[in-house]
C-alpha cells in the first residue's frame, strides 16, 4: 500500500508541474503526449485507435485530446486512406513548432525531476520497466 501511494501521489505531483509548464502552450500533459507521439511517427500521422493504444488510454481519451488539438489547428483529422472507417491524426507545423518549443521548456526543467540524479533516474526506469513490461507497455 505505501509503494502504490507514493508512486499515485509522486504521479499527480508530477502531472501538475508538468501540466503547469504547459499552461503558457494553451496544452496538458496528455495532449503534448500525443503530439510527440505524432512527432515521432514516420508521417507525422496515425490512427486514432494506434493513438489510443501506445497511450494506454480509452479511445474516449483520444477523441477528446485530438478534438482539442484539431481545434487550437495542431492536429487534422482525415480518413485513414488504407481503412475507410478510420481516422488518422496528422500534426500540423503549428504542432510540430509547438511541440518543440514546449519540450525545450520541459527538458530546461528535467521534466519535474531536477531533485534525482542521473543515476537514480536509471534505478527509477528500470524499477518501473517491470511494471509496464507487466502490463503490455513496452
Amino acid at each position: 500500500m505505501a509503494a502504490v501511494t507514493s508512486i499515485m501521489r509522486a504521479h499527480q505531483i508530477l502531472l501538475s508541474q508538468l501540466d503547469a509548464l504547459l499552461k503558457p502552450y494553451d496544452l496538458t500533459f496528455a495532449r503534448y503526449e500525443a503530439l510527440v507521439l505524432l512527432t515521432f511517427s514516420k508521417t507525422g500521422s496515425l490512427p486514432l485507435s494506434k493513438i489510443g493504444e501506445r497511450l494506454m488510454v480509452h479511445p474516449t481519451s483520444v477523441t477528446n485530446t485530438v478534438d482539442r488539438l484539431e481545434r487550437a489547428a495542431l492536429v487534422r483529422r482525415r480518413r485513414n486512406p488504407e481503412d475507410g472507417r478510420g481516422v488518422l491524426a496528422d500534426i500540423t507545423p503549428q504542432g510540430r513548432d509547438l511541440v518543440q518549443r514546449a519540450t525545450a521548456d520541459l527538458m530546461a526543467a528535467d521534466f519535474g525531476l531536477t531533485m534525482y540524479g542521473e543515476a537514480q533516474l536509471d534505478e527509477m526506469f528500470t524499477l518501473l520497466r517491470t511494471l509496464r513490461v507487466a502490463a503490455g507497455d513496452f
